[in-house]
């Protein structure tokens, strides 16, 4: 789950440079404040997933599942109140800001998902052939 996090947070750092850059030649200075706080809100929303999945791992299943639901619960509320502190603001662009949260979501889902897949894990096959059975062979 390391993998995940550090992967996650390196594609957010690669997308919040490029949405500035491209943001800025397209909108000026609202484009790279509405690029930041997609960023900032995009990518934190799901980072922070994985970084409670990261912390709960030693916890008892449903201890972990109740702090992730609850984590879950007060992060939707928390991107609720940004949104709608920065409703009437007009700072930054809004255009900006909603593609950096769609791409932010993307990119860091997918490099989370890069990082567990690519993550070796050990498992055990059973043996079928002989369980139970201690008798020589």
């Amino acid at each position: 789950m390391r993998a995940a996090v550090r992967y996650g947070a390196l594609g957010l750092v690669a997308l919040t440079v490029v949405s500035a850059v491209i943001s800025v030649l397209v909108a000026g200075m609202p484009g790279l404040w509405g690029a930041l706080i997609g960023a900032a809100v995009g990518g934190g929303f799901i980072l922070f997933t994985a970084l409670g999945v990261l912390l709960t791992s030693r916890l008892p299943a449903t201890t972990a599942g109740a702090v992730l639901l609850g984590t879950w619960l007060l992060k939707l509320i928390l991107a609720i109140v940004v949104m709608a502190l920065l409703k009437p603001l007009d700072f930054y662009s809004k255009g900006a800001l909603v593609l950096t949260i769609v791409f932010a979501l993307v990119i860091v889902l997918g490099a989370e998902t890069y990082g567990v897949v690519s993550q070796r894990a050990l498992y055990v096959v059973p043996d079928s052939g002989n369980a139970g059975n201690d008798e020589g062979e």
